[in-house]
């Protein structure tokens, strides 16, 4: 069976997802990533069912993916910020480790996207993706242009493929 025919198969739903902004100076209310990314997904009919927003600290890194892969019903968490290669850049390191299966084609597309936007500088991007205790986990960088290109260009377009995938038997 080909994607499009697994696209088919997987239908529009909803997906459940859950939003964890990784910042050290962001609010709830300045956190732009989290307003655009609940924008989008009640637009497309998903649910938004948890939002975290935590230091960029490797403890709370894991705790929140831990915590958020157990909850009931989530599909996708979306990870954003800390994924540059400042020393207080730890989110990517943290889930690295934890996948169990990764998706190198997302950071790989995601870096062609943001070289064709913003040249050599795509390379600082360590953006990353897989499966984590039956549970897919994207990390994309927190600028917003990141978020949005990650959305609309790479996890909306396979949104209900992917949950589809992570969820079928056979």
């Amino acid at each position: 069976m080909g994607a499009q025919e697994h696209r088919e198969k997987a239908g529009h739903g909803p997906v459940t997802v859950a939003i964890v902004t990784v910042s050290d100076t962001r609010t709830p209310d300045t956190d732009q990533n989290r307003q655009y990314i609940e924008a989008r997904m009640a637009e497309l009919g998903h649910v938004v069912a948890a939002y975290r927003l935590i230091k960029d600290e490797p403890d709370q890194v894991a705790a929140v993916l831990d915590e958020l892969a157990a909850m009931p019903g989530v599909q996708l968490i979306l990870f954003n910020g800390g994924t540059g290669i400042s020393p207080r850049d730890t989110t990517y390191d943290v889930v690295s480790r934890m996948l169990e299966k990764t998706l190198p084609g997302f950071g790989e597309l995601f870096r062609l996207l943001s070289f064709q936007e913003v040249g050599a500088a795509a390379m600082f991007s360590r953006a990353t993706a897989g499966v984590y205790r039956g549970t897919l986990v994207f990390s994309m960088p927190g600028s917003p242009n990141a978020v949005q290109v990650a959305l609309e260009k790479l996890i909306i377009p396979e949104i209900n493929h992917l949950a589809w995938e992570i969820a079928r038997k056979s």
